[in-house]
């Protein structure tokens, strides 16, 4: 089977995606045996860790040799991976269910007349007669759906953080690849362009801190980025704090904000309004802490803190702290 996996890049360093998606292929299809997985790097990047993503899996990787998808333009990237596609012989696509790839993906779906399968949240089950299992979370996360997906053309995309990248292989080679698609191709372009330095991407983060009302202001907010601090994790909030401008939107979780998939998500004066568990109730392991003990988080959470998180925050940051200097 000829796999083509898009490996998004963001100011010329892989995201944490493009490993996730080179093992998302490797570990689904292993088992079905003569695979062929070449990498669609969505810019340039160093020629060293484009190699590593043989590590893996991945058996080649295609580095465009011209800097035209450095930024990413749905436009651009969507003709670039047609090409691809056509070149690699691929019969399968694989990406993760970013930004990027939600938007990609649907219209990759139509112009390359494939069978989409978006945001699963597993590997699939790959059936006898060739056919796949997937399943993904439905009705705000509060049920899973399975879908049987079939056809000689398949778009496979993943949630961020689904599974751990394993290393399976060795470095590969990393050919130049000549794109055909120009910049005129373009369909929109970049009016302002804001970074945020030092922070991890929600959508990357393995371990999230997240604030509420409970709070009772930005002036407390330092609790929260101690403890992302002491646990190397992101900072997030929910949608009163953010409509409120404690915090920016881009650190909105829940269904109008960024759905997560975190290993540890913790919980800090938040209630635990449906809106708010739709964007994290995929979380592997979820820590509520909050003063109301009949706060609905604590009917979905892991573990439970009935306190005041103005005491609770400092010990447990401290405790976390001494326990990481052993």
């Amino acid at each position: 089977m000829k796999i083509l996996v898009y490996a998004e890049q963001q100011d010329g360093q892989l995201k944490k995606s493009a490993v996730e998606a080179v093992s998302f292929a490797r570990q689904s299809f292993e088992s079905l045996g003569d695979l062929n997985i070449t990498v669609l790097l969505g810019g340039q990047v160093d020629t060293q860790a484009a190699a590593d993503l043989g590590l893996y899996g991945a058996n080649s990787v295609w580095m465009p040799a011209e800097n035209t998808l450095n930024a990413f333009e749905v436009h651009l990237h969507s003709l670039a991976i047609q090409q691809a596609l056509a070149e690699s012989g691929a019969q399968v696509l694989v990406m993760a269910h970013t930004y990027c790839g939600k938007s990609l993906a649907p219209r990759l779906s139509v112009a390359w007349d494939a069978v989409l399968a978006a945001g699963v949240n597993g590997t699939p089950e790959c059936a006898a007669d060739g056919s796949w299992k997937v399943q993904r979370t439905v009705y705000s996360n509060k049920g899973i759906a399975s879908y049987a997906v079939s056809g000689t053309r398949r778009i496979l995309s993943f949630l961020p953080n689904a599974l751990k990248p394993v290393e399976c292989g060795s470095p590969c080679s990393v050919t130049p690849w000549n794109v055909s698609v120009n910049t005129g191709a373009a369909k929109t372009r970049s009016l302002e362009l804001q970074k945020v330095q030092g922070k991890i991407p929600l959508t990357e983060a393995e371990r999230v801190i997240s604030g509420g009302r409970g709070l009772k202001g930005p002036e407390h907010w330092h609790l929260i980025e101690d403890l992302a601090e002491v646990c190397d994790a992101a900072t997030a909030c929910s949608k009163p704090v953010s409509d409120m401008h404690w915090r920016s939107h881009d650190e909105h979780v829940g269904q109008t904000g960024i759905t997560i998939k975190p290993d540890l998500y913790i919980a800090v004066g938040i209630s635990g309004a449906i809106q708010h568990l739709a964007g994290v109730s995929s979380s592997k392991t979820i820590v509520a802490i909050n003063t109301d003990p009949e706060a609905p988080f604590f009917k979905v959470a892991d573990y439970g803190v009935v306190g005041d998180a103005f005491e609770v925050l400092p010990q447990l940051t401290q405790a976390i702290r001494r326990l990481r200097k052993g």
